[in-house]
């Protein structure tokens, strides 16, 4: 994972903008942008980062998010590894405040849909019905042009902001503070953990990739991501552990150390701490929303 890039999204010839994302893996860019987006996985496995917030995304995953939080999709390993059978499939819809007109969603018959865009500034995941209309919908806008692609998004926008099926993504009070300045230093840091995570991790190790004391790349790191870099790995292991649990091919102690834990009460104790629930019943849960 790279530490968060700016990305700029100029397209002259359209208010807004609709991607459809077939490619091998999702783009592996940490980035951030002056753009609101809607974005949903068809197809596709790894971990997901937006913000403070990291876990396991899997298709149906689908977010709205508002400008400059940082964020990536970062694809399973196996999707970098040349296997033709494995794909990646997403669809994107980005659009600034003002794309219909300077003060368009500040008029009074726009009350709930500056409402939205109010809550979409911490992040939303998008579940239940909710997410299937927002697939639906973005499916449609794919393949949609002009005045009628511009109603389909307010529809959808205004769809979305008279449901309660969302939750926010990143914590109370986050705020985006990296620098494109310090890309090559966090990128070091980010792609070290990512590589490394099933390992043991050394604090001395990883300070010395960004050049820094352990106490200060504590300090600067904690400033940068909200959190500390501990509970950063943590997290990372937590989102791994929540892919093989869903995949019904291991044992809760085989989980355990596949994904860097050294011993199955502390992972049971983060897992929890992190989740809310026990391994096994987050299986559970999962299992019996698929069924």
């Amino acid at each position: 994972m790279r530490a968060p890039l700016r990305k700029e999204l100029n397209v002259p010839s359209a208010s807004f903008t609709t991607i459809e994302l077939l490619e091998s893996h999702f783009d592996p860019n940490w980035h951030f942008h002056p753009h609101y987006q809607l974005f949903t996985v068809l197809e596709g496995t790894g971990t997901r980062f937006v913000g403070d917030d990291i876990r396991h995304f899997e298709a149906g995953d689908t977010v709205f998010l508002g400008p400059n939080i940082p964020h990536l999709w970062r694809s399973d390993r196996a999707y970098f590894e040349g296997n033709p059978e494995l794909k990646t499939h997403g669809i994107v819809v980005y659009f600034t405040e003002d794309f219909l007109g300077e003060g368009f969603f500040d008029k009074p018959e726009m009350h709930v849909l500056k409402q939205l865009l109010d809550k979409g500034l911490r992040g939303l995941d998008i579940v239940g019905a909710a997410r299937r209309m927002v697939q639906n919908s973005l499916k449609k806008l794919a393949v949609s042009q002009g005045f009628e692609a511009v109603l389909a998004l307010l529809s959808t926008l205004h769809q979305l902001s008279h449901t309660s099926e969302v939750e926010y993504i990143t914590g109370v009070g986050y705020v985006n503070t990296y620098k494109v300045s310090e890309t090559e230093r966090m990128q070091r840091v980010y792609e070290y953990v990512m590589k490394h995570f099933k390992e043991e991790i050394r604090l001395q190790e990883v300070s010395a990739l960004a050049n820094m004391t352990e106490a200060a790349f504590c300090r600067y790191f904690k400033s940068r991501a909200n959190k500390t870099f501990s509970d950063f790995v943590s997290e990372i292991r937590i989102a791994y552990a929540c892919k093989l649990l869903v995949q019904e091919k291991y044992s809760v102690t085989q989980i355990c150390y596949e994904s860097g834990f050294n011993t199955v009460s502390n992972f049971n104790r983060q897992f929890k701490n992190l989740t809310g629930k026990s391994p096994l019943q987050y299986q559970k849960v999962y299992m019996q929303r698929g069924e």
